[in-house]
């Protein structure tokens, strides 16, 4: 019997998936916890305009990421910072200061999680990876200047 996976089972396929079982099973097992749905034309052809309106959509996510990440490129952002002699700053700059930097500044909200840097400790210009897609990854300028 063929049928559409609405979960992932394990052991027998991922959810989208098309696959041909065993009609017990099916029936008895898949079916009574609403894991399958039977592959009827229309039901397959509901799955195609669904897998067709995500690969949409993902690909807008990445034209998105992508115009973000030419601005960020071109920007950098300003960072205030207590220092000492030899401009060592006393404590660090984090991946929250930079990305409340850059909301203020540009009226770019970014999430903190999403910029690979580890804690600046000294004054000057730094570069930093953002990675805004699974594809897309952008470097960032951040200039640490004495308070």
């Amino acid at each position: 019997m063929k049928v559409i996976f609405l979960q992932d089972v394990k052991g027998q396929g991922k959810k989208g998936e098309v696959k041909d079982l065993s009609e017990g099973y099916v029936r008895n097992f898949l079916l009574p916890k609403k894991l399958v749905k039977e592959a009827t034309d229309s039901n397959v052809k509901t799955l195609d305009a669904q897998k067709r309106s995500e690969d949409k959509r993902k690909e807008q996510e990445k034209l998105d990421a992508q115009e973000l990440g030419k601005k960020l490129e071109e920007l950098t952002v300003k960072v205030v910072g207590k220092a000492g002699e030899g401009g060592r700053l006393f404590g660090a700059i984090s991946s929250k200061q930079v990305a409340q930097g850059l909301e203020d500044q540009y009226k770019i909200k970014v999430d903190k999680r999403k910029l690979e840097m580890d804690a600046i400790r000294a004054l000057g210009v730094t570069q930093i990876k953002v990675k805004l897609h699974n594809e897309v990854t952008v470097t960032l300028k951040v200039h640490v200047v004495e308070e």
